[in-house]
């Protein structure tokens, strides 16, 4: 059989095959199938992806060089192993607070199905908003510290943005957040300056971005509490020497904790011999350390407070209540302990605050039922 024979012989072979697959590809019904969790206008973060769903597999190449993305931004399509979905990846994170659009050409599967045009919108989620914050902008006299931090609450979850925090006059901050990042505490890594207006500017960005471009979303001031008059002096090592010679001795036998609130300095007592003398920080003005002669109740080495959500190391309880309290700065769960710059500045909600070092050895040294005069 001649070559010519052979090549007509094959065609008529193939030509009922050839007919069927025009026919489909001209007369088969079109279609186009939605992800069932796929809702118009769906709102997502600006790193998510967006995944578009077919129900049988389609001309990758095809799809992929046709896809349409209003506004344009910089992404790739990935088409899954099985051809099945489309998945737009943004290559530096969607633009925040957009609409977009996809369009997908009409089309076909790998069966020649004709797979009809098809239009898809999502939005990107907006910066996340400050509703509300402590201190209130324009607070005066305000003290910040570990049990009074700066408190602020976003309107939903700060996930997939960067938050950026900033005082002004420069001070480096220190921060925790909640697990569902709707809320951070700020504190400041040094002292505040005295009767100084600060502002402090959050700035949000999307993360895991290229851009170094931040958005401001909230700006807020507050003004620090003025000086106190100082009655010891001002420095705190020569108030300890001060203290270890001046005072004296309330009780001769036994051992006792003798605490004087006007020079933030408690010193411990057995058989009227100076054991030690170290500074603390007690109650706050409106948060007041009891005056008055106490004793030591219980004790712990390590008990967490639910009301403020702190470790208290080396508590020592001096009201049968146990409201009122001794213990080393507290610390917050990530690891964040109250700096030793508050020690000699009357700052807590009523207890008193021992340093590193110190407040082990009055813990180790004071049995229950120790005498605590506070004056």
């Amino acid at each position: 059989m001649s070559k010519i024979k052979k090549i007509l012989f094959f065609l008529v072979l193939l030509m009922p095959t050839l007919l069927m697959g025009a026919y489909i590809y001209a007369f088969s019904p079109s279609f186009t199938s939605l992800p069932q969790s796929y809702k118009d206008g769906e709102i997502i973060l600006p790193t998510e992806s967006f995944t578009i769903t077919f129900e049988s597999p389609i001309d990758k190449k095809y799809y992929k060089k046709h896809i349409e993305l209003t506004p344009r931004t910089p992404m790739k399509a990935v088409i899954n192993d099985a051809h099945t979905q489309i998945t737009l990846v943004p290559t530096n994170g969607w633009n925040v607070d957009t609409k977009y659009t996809v369009k997908l050409p009409e089309g076909r599967a790998k069966n020649y199905k004709q797979i009809q045009s098809a239009t898809f919108n999502f939005t990107t989620t907006t910066y996340p908003r400050v509703i509300d914050m402590v201190p209130h902008s324009g607070a005066q006299d305000v003290q910040l510290d570990i049990e009074d931090p700066i408190t602020i609450q976003f309107d939903k979850s700060t996930e997939g943005f960067y938050i950026d925090f900033i005082l002004d006059p420069p001070v480096p901050i220190t921060y925790q957040n909640n697990d569902r990042k709707t809320q951070f505490d700020l504190l400041p890594q040094e002292p505040l300056k005295a009767d100084t207006t600060y502002t402090l500017t959050l700035n949000a960005k999307v993360t895991d971005t290229e851009d170094s471009s931040y958005a401001p979303i909230h700006t807020t001031t507050f003004t620090t509490l003025p000086p106190k008059p100082k009655t010891w002096s001002e420095k705190l090592e020569d108030r300890l020497v001060e203290a270890k010679q001046f005072t004296q001795a309330k009780i001769e036998t036994g051992k006792y904790v003798d605490v004087n609130l006007s020079s933030q300095i408690m010193t411990l007592f057995e058989n009227g011999t100076n054991k030690g003398t170290f500074l603390i920080s007690s109650g706050k003005p409106g948060m007041p350390t009891p005056k008055g002669n106490h004793q030591i109740y219980n004790k712990h080495p390590r008990p967490w407070s639910q009301q403020y959500g702190l470790y208290m190391p080396y508590w020592m309880a001096i009201t049968p209540s146990g409201k009122y309290g001794i213990h080393e700065l507290p610390e917050w769960p990530g690891g964040y302990k109250e700096g030793q710059n508050h020690l000699g500045i009357p700052v807590s909600h009523g207890c008193m605050r021992l340093g590193v070092g110190p407040a082990a050895t009055l813990y180790n040294w004071a049995e229950i039922g120790t005498p605590v005069i506070v004056y």
